[in-house]
């Protein structure tokens, strides 16, 4: 009878379960998809002349004005990058800071026109590479991954 894949990997690092080894994998596949989402990212928004990073921010904003701890929040980020950045948008044009009625320490980040139209020009790049990576992949497909990493994150989240 074969060896499936997860008792191989079990019998090389015994200290991990063949679930612990299967989630191993699954988070190096994570940390490649990370970097390979962010190159495909700095493509898109390059003709607008953002980054990825600064599309997250941008996006962020586009609902309503929050500060940089809440965008910072809600991305899972160092705040200190995420002032970084905001600061750099707003020294741009495309973002300004208001006052915050909660929090007079803490101002709002909020879109500007210009803001509003460089995010607009990456989302209409970035729904034309998602048509086509959803074709490719199927709609059953792309829904149970991110069923799965809603449940990923969830359980992290628990810990």
């Amino acid at each position: 009878m074969s060896e499936s894949l997860a008792d191989r990997q079990h019998a090389v690092n015994p200290s991990r379960s063949p679930e612990g080894e299967a989630a191993s994998r699954v988070v190096v596949q994570i940390f490649r998809l990370d970097g390979a989402l962010t190159a495909v990212g700095d493509a898109l928004t390059r003709p607008a002349g953002q980054t990825t990073a600064r599309w997250r921010v941008l996006a962020a904003l586009e609902q309503q004005p929050l500060t940089v701890a809440q965008v910072a929040r809600a991305w899972s980020l160092a705040r200190q990058s995420v002032q970084r950045i905001a600061d750099a948008l707003e020294r741009d044009g495309l973002v300004s800071y208001e006052a915050n009625p909660k929090d007079r320490r803490a101002r709002l980040a909020t879109l500007t026109p210009a803001g509003r139209a460089v995010l607009g020009e990456i989302q209409e790049a970035q729904r034309i590479w998602a048509n086509d990576l959803g074709e490719r992949i199927g709609l059953t497909d792309l829904e149970a991954a991110e069923e799965l990493l809603a449940r990923l994150l969830s359980t992290l989240a628990e810990a």
